[in-house]
């Protein structure tokens, strides 16, 4: 019981390149992020804890803030997590803050938001420091006649169509706050934000959104897939290296701020 009593929650922000793990959650003989993060801790705190993220990340993607917690007794100081942590973890996954929150806090369920982007390299030539993690179209691309399309996502819809091999009970009704494309060079960036994501969600979206851009569908096309609601009529799937999770909000009377935590 002293043991419980003395538990706190460390809370991380963290960013990692996606490439070589199977996705954020733990698999058994897979490399995954939360696997080298218990790894990490256990030989930081000398104690085995296990890890809970915002979001479960798919295999191949990567994250610029993704959210993780774990429980701890250990008297380390915010900055100890941040160092340490750092100095046991591999090149491509990095912590970027550190700080603590009651043991009542959930980082999965108290999150009102997530923000994704998809980074698309549009040009024949392929690059030789983009083609790891962005997907790279050779076909010209219509990127405004993207973002028209794209505002069609905005608000509460059932996204059933943009789900691959969807098999769970649960709704797949999602809310979604914002959706964008914009353009720089030969740079297009899809943005979207929501309440949650299904399996697959956004990369079927910007698969979708690719074949408005190429002028293969209209935007009453993509209209036509959302309102259908049928399991994997949109896409085809984009590749994960383009796939970023940026950002999880969490509101604004929640107990952890970004701006009070150590980095």
């Amino acid at each position: 019981m002293e043991h419980l009593n003395n538990l706190i929650r460390i809370v991380l922000v963290i960013e990692y390149n996606g490439r070589r793990y199977c996705g954020f959650q733990w698999q058994s003989n897979q490399p995954t992020i939360q696997n080298e993060l218990e790894e990490a801790i256990l030989k930081l705190t000398g104690q085995r804890s296990r890890v809970v993220a915002a979001c479960r990340t798919d295999s191949g993607v990567h994250a610029l803030g993704q959210v993780v917690s774990f429980r701890t007794d250990s008297k380390l100081p915010n900055s100890a997590f941040v160092e340490g942590l750092n100095y046991y973890l591999p090149d491509d996954i990095a912590v970027k803050k550190a700080g603590r929150v009651s043991l009542n806090f959930n980082v999965m369920k108290n999150a009102v938001r997530r923000e994704y982007i998809y980074k698309i390299l549009n040009r024949r030539a392929r690059s030789p420091f983009f083609n790891d993690y962005f997907f790279q179209v050779s076909a010209k691309l219509d990127w405004n006649n993207m973002d028209r399309a794209c505002k069609l996502l905005i608000g509460e819809h059932d996204f059933a169509s943009f789900v691959t091999d969807w098999t769970r009970t649960g709704s797949t009704v999602r809310h979604v706050y914002e959706a964008k494309v914009e353009k720089e060079g030969d740079i297009v960036t899809f943005y979207i934000a929501a309440n949650s994501f299904l399996t697959h969600q956004v990369r079927n979206i910007v698969g979708t959104l690719i074949r408005v851009g190429m002028g293969k569908l209209t935007e009453d096309d993509f209209e036509n897939i959302l309102e259908s609601k049928k399991i994997s009529l949109a896409g085809p799937t984009a590749p994960a290296h383009g796939l970023y999770l940026k950002r999880v909000v969490y509101p604004d009377n929640s107990e952890f701020k970004y701006e009070n935590i150590h980095s």
